[in-house]
C-alpha cells in the first residue's frame, strides 16, 4: 500500500509538470491577439476554430490589412491586429462559404469540411478609424441587451472592421460614485440618474432623471456589464470611446455649491433643462477629475474621451474669447488625466473656438451625418471621422440610398480634404435594413467606388442560399424604388404608426408622407421573391425579407385607404366611410398578425426583455414604464413635445397601441356622421408641424389614454411570437394586391431629387 502511495505521489507531480510546461508553451507559443480572433471563430462557428490558420502580419503605412489563402488544408488568415483578422475570417464566410450574417436574417449553411480559397486575397481596410454608435443607438436599440446579446454585437464590430466603438454601457456606476464624493445621498444621485432607455440623452446633456430613482440593482449589474464588455472591446484589440466630462451636472449641484457658476439650459423637448458647470470654473476641473478617475477604477482609461460642450443647448457667453477659454479646459482636464488623451467632438453642435483651443493632434471630430466632410477643407485641417446617419428614432421604413453608399463617399471625401482619417457609423438605431448596412459595413473595405448591382447580386446569393433570378430581379426593383437616390437618412412616415387625424402630416416630429417610388414597385418585387419559395424558404434572411417587404407595401397602402375613409367622411357619406375605416383597421390587424411571425419586430419582445432586469415586481414595472414612453409618447416633464418621434411597426405595439388610436379616431368620426355635426382640424395648435399633443378635445382625451398606457404594467403578451411567416405573407399578398389595384387609381407619387434634404435635424425644427 506504501509503494502504491508513492507512486500515486510521483504520478501527481509529474502530471502536474506537465500540465505547467504545456501552459508555458502555449502562452509563448499562441499571442494573445492570435487566441482572441481564434476565440471569436469559435463563438461564431463552433467547432470550425481548428481549420483555420491565424498569422499576425505588419499594417501597411499605418493602416490595417489583412490577407486571405490557404496552408496545409487550412484556411489561412492574416491581419496586423485582431479586428483585421476577424474581418477576414468575415470575407471568407461571406465570398467563399457564402454565408449571412446580420442583425435581421442568418443564412449559414456550412459544409463539415471548409472549403478552401482558390485565390489569396490581400486587402487594406480604409481610415485608420472605423467608429461605431452613438449615443442613441444605445438607447434605441440596446438598453436591454445583456451579455450574450453585447458579445454577439462586439464580435460583429470585429468581423465588420470596426475598431473604435462607443463605450457607455456602466457610466451609471461612474455618476453615482462621483455624486456620492460631491454631497448627494445614495436616493438623490440615484433620481439624477435616467431610466435606462433614456440614458443616451442624459449623457448627451439633455434631461435628467426619470421621476423615481434609478433602481440600485441596475446600477450594480450594469458596472459588471460594462467591465466585459470594454474588456472584450480591449481584447480584440479596439479602442474604445470613453465618456469624458464637459460640465453637465446635476440641477442640485447648486444647492451643494451655490457660489459655483451653474448655469440651467433652457427647456429640451418637453423636459426641464439640464444644468451646466462653467468649465472656466474652478469646481469643473474638481468634479471632472473625480469623474475620471471613477471610469478608470471601474473600466480602465483607454486615451480617447467623448465630450461635447453646450450640446443642443448654449453657453453663458457666446464670444470667441469664452468659447476659447472652455476649449482649453476641457483639454487641460483631459490631457492633466491622461497625457495622451484624445478628445473625441460630435460635429453636430460644434463650436469653432472651441475646437480650434485644442491642439490637433488631441482632438477628433465625428461628422455623424457626413455632410461638411463633403466640402473641400473639411473642419480646419482637424482629424475627422466621415460619418453615415442613416436612421433616426429606430423607425424601420425600408430606405437608404444604396447607390450613394456604393460610390464610396470616404473616398471621395478624403480626396477634398486629407484630413478625413476615417468612417463611421452613426445610426441612431440599428436592426432594421440590412441590406444598406451590409454595404456600409464593407464600404471601409474598398479603394473605390462599386459596381452596386453586382454587388446585390452576390448580396442576395449570400443572403438566400441560392442564386435565383427571381430574387436578383426583385432587389433590382428594390434598388431602384426604396433604396434609391434620395432614400438616405430620413424614414418617410408611417399611418399606422401616426397619431390620427383627418390630414394626418406626419407620424413622429421628423419626415413627413411621401412614398417617393411607385407603390407598386413592392408588389412586383414582392411576386417575384414568393416564386421561388420552395428554394428559398430555408434561409431565416429569405423569410425576415418578404415578411419586411409585405410590411411596408401595406404600410405605403394603408395611407391610400385612410384618404379615401376621410374623403368620405367630409362627404358624410357613412356607408363609404364605414367601408374605408373598417379596411385600414384590418389592415392594421393583418400588419400586426404579419409581424407576430418573427421576434425582429416585437414590441412583446422589447417590453419582456426590459423587466428581466427587475428584481423586484416594482422594478420591473419601472423598466417596463420606461421602455413603453420611449417608443410612443417619448417623455417629458410636461407634456410630451416628441411624441411618436421613435414610432414603431412593432408586432403588439400595433394591436394594442396604435390600432386603439385609430379605432378611437374612427369612433369620434362616426359619432359625429350619426349625429350630423361636423370635425374640423383647421387652426388647431401644431408642435413640429402636427396637431399637438392636446390641441382639441379628442386630442385631449387621446393623451390621457396614451399616458396611462404608459404607466400600465403587465403589457406583454405571449407567447411572443405566432404563425408561419411564409404561409401569411403568401395570403396577405393576395389579400392586399386586389386591394391595391382597386386604389391605386387614387395614388400619386412624388419622386426624390438629388437636392431634397436627406437628413433630419429636429433641433432646427424644435
Amino acid at each position: 500500500m506504501k509503494h502504491i502511495i508513492l507512486f500515486n505521489s510521483r504520478a501527481k507531480l509529474f502530471l502536474t509538470v506537465l500540465v505547467c510546461l504545456f501552459n508555458i508553451s502555449c502562452s509563448r507559443s499562441v499571442d494573445p491577439r492570435l487566441q482572441a480572433a481564434y476565440d471569436l471563430i469559435e463563438r461564431v462557428t463552433p467547432g470550425y476554430g481548428n481549420q483555420f490558420r491565424l498569422e499576425l502580419i505588419a499594417p501597411e503605412e499605418g493602416k490595417d490589412v489583412y490577407e486571405i489563402g490557404e496552408s496545409d488544408g487550412k484556411v489561412l488568415l492574416r491581419g496586423n491586429n485582431p479586428v483585421s483578422l476577424a474581418t477576414a475570417y468575415h470575407q471568407y464566410l461571406k465570398y467563399t462559404c457564402r454565408v449571412h450574417l446580420s442583425w435581421n436574417g442568418t443564412q449559414m449553411n456550412l459544409p463539415e469540411k471548409l472549403p478552401l480559397p482558390k485565390t489569396i486575397t490581400h486587402n487594406v481596410i480604409q481610415g485608420k478609424y472605423r467608429v461605431y454608435m452613438n449615443y442613441c443607438t444605445v438607447s434605441y436599440s440596446a438598453p436591454w441587451w445583456d451579455w450574450e446579446r453585447w458579445q454577439r454585437e462586439i464580435d460583429f464590430m470585429a468581423m465588420n472592421s470596426i475598431n473604435m466603438p462607443l463605450s457607455v454601457v456602466g457610466l451609471e456606476a461612474v455618476w453615482y460614485n462621483t455624486l456620492l464624493k460631491h454631497k448627494f445621498t445614495d436616493e438623490e444621485a440615484r433620481k439624477f440618474l435616467a431610466a435606462p432607455a433614456h440614458a443616451a440623452w442624459q449623457w448627451m446633456q439633455n434631461l435628467q432623471g426619470s421621476g423615481d430613482p434609478l433602481p440600485k440593482s441596475w446600477i450594480d449589474s450594469h458596472r459588471v456589464l460594462g467591465k466585459q464588455i470594454i474588456d472584450r472591446e480591449l481584447e480584440l484589440g479596439m479602442q474604445p470611446i470613453q465618456q469624458g466630462f464637459s460640465g453637465y451636472v446635476p440641477r442640485e449641484l447648486k444647492e451643494k455649491y451655490p457660489e459655483a457658476g451653474i448655469q440651467f439650459q433652457p427647456s429640451w423637448c418637453g423636459f426641464v433643462g439640464s444644468a451646466q458647470l462653467d468649465p472656466t470654473d474652478s469646481l469643473f476641473q474638481v468634479i471632472g477629475r473625480d469623474f475620471l478617475e471613477e471610469q478608470k477604477k471601474l473600466y480602465g482609461a483607454h486615451g480617447v474621451y467623448a465630450a461635447d460642450p453646450f450640446h443642443e443647448s448654449f453657453p453663458p457667453v457666446n464670444t470667441p474669447e469664452y468659447l476659447a477659454a472652455v476649449g482649453n479646459s476641457i483639454h487641460k482636464l483631459f490631457t492633466d488625466f491622461d497625457s495622451t488623451a484624445v478628445w473625441a467632438m460630435q460635429a453636430w453642435d460644434i463650436r469653432e473656438p472651441i475646437a480650434k483651443a485644442v491642439p490637433k493632434e488631441d482632438l477628433l471630430i465625428l461628422d455623424l451625418d457626413g455632410k461638411r466632410c463633403q466640402k473641400d477643407s473639411a473642419f480646419w485641417g482637424y482629424p475627422v471621422i466621415a460619418g453615415n446617419l442613416h436612421n433616426f428614432g429606430g423607425r424601420i421604413n425600408l430606405h437608404g440610398d444604396l447607390r450613394l453608399l456604393a460610390s464610396n463617399q470616404y473616398a471621395q471625401a478624403v480626396k477634398r480634404s486629407p484630413n478625413i482619417c476615417g468612417s463611421g457609423l452613426f445610426m441612431e438605431s440599428i436592426g432594421q435594413n440590412p441590406v444598406y448596412y451590409d454595404l456600409a459595413f464593407e464600404m471601409p473595405l474598398h479603394a473605390d467606388s462599386i459596381d452596386i448591382e453586382e454587388w446585390l447580386s452576390e448580396y442576395t446569393c449570400r443572403r438566400y442560399g441560392h442564386f435565383s433570378k427571381y430574387a436578383d430581379e426583385a432587389w433590382k426593383i428594390l434598388l431602384n424604388a426604396p433604396y434609391g437616390i434620395g432614400t438616405n437618412g430620413t424614414e418617410f412616415s408611417s399611418i399606422i404608426a401616426a397619431r390620427p387625424a383627418l390630414d394626418v402630416k406626419k407620424s413622429g416630429p421628423n419626415a413627413g408622407f411621401n412614398i417617393p417610388y411607385d407603390p407598386m414597385d413592392l408588389y412586383r418585387a414582392e411576386e417575384l421573391l414568393l416564386k421561388e419559395a420552395s428554394l428559398l424558404q430555408q434561409s431565416d434572411a429569405y423569410l425576415f425579407d418578404i415578411m419586411d417587404v409585405q410590411r411596408q407595401l401595406m404600410s405605403n397602402l394603408g395611407q391610400i385607404i385612410h384618404k379615401e375613409a376621410v374623403k368620405a367622411f367630409r362627404k358624410k357619406n357613412k356607408k363609404e366611410f364605414l367601408l374605408h375605416s373598417q379596411r385600414f383597421l384590418s389592415l392594421l390587424g393583418d400588419v400586426d398578425t404579419l409581424l407576430r411571425t418573427r421576434l425582429e419586430f416585437n414590441f412583446d419582445k422589447w417590453l419582456s426583455d426590459a423587466r428581466r432586469w427587475g428584481q423586484t415586481p416594482e422594478e420591473q414595472d419601472f423598466f417596463e414604464k420606461d421602455a413603453t414612453a420611449l417608443v410612443t409618447v417619448w417623455g417629458a416633464d410636461g407634456d410630451p413635445l416628441i411624441f411618436d418621434y421613435a414610432w414603431k411597426e412593432w408586432a403588439g405595439l400595433i394591436d394594442n397601441y396604435y390600432s386603439k388610436r385609430w379605432k378611437m379616431f374612427y369612433a369620434m368620426l362616426l359619432e359625429h356622421l350619426d349625429n350630423g355635426t361636423s370635425y374640423s382640424e383647421e387652426g388647431l395648435l401644431l408642435t413640429h408641424g402636427r396637431e399637438a399633443f392636446r390641441a382639441n378635445q379628442f386630442y385631449n382625451h387621446l393623451a390621457d389614454w396614451e399616458l396611462s398606457y404608459v404607466s400600465a404594467s403587465g403589457k406583454v403578451h405571449n407567447p411572443l411570437t405566432s404563425g408561419n411567416t411564409l404561409e401569411i405573407v403568401q395570403r396577405l399578398y393576395e389579400k392586399y394586391l386586389h386591394l391595391m389595384e382597386e386604389y391605386k387609381k387614387d395614388y400619386s407619387s412624388e419622386k426624390i431629387s438629388d437636392d431634397m434634404p436627406r437628413f433630419e435635424n429636429l433641433k432646427a425644427k424644435a
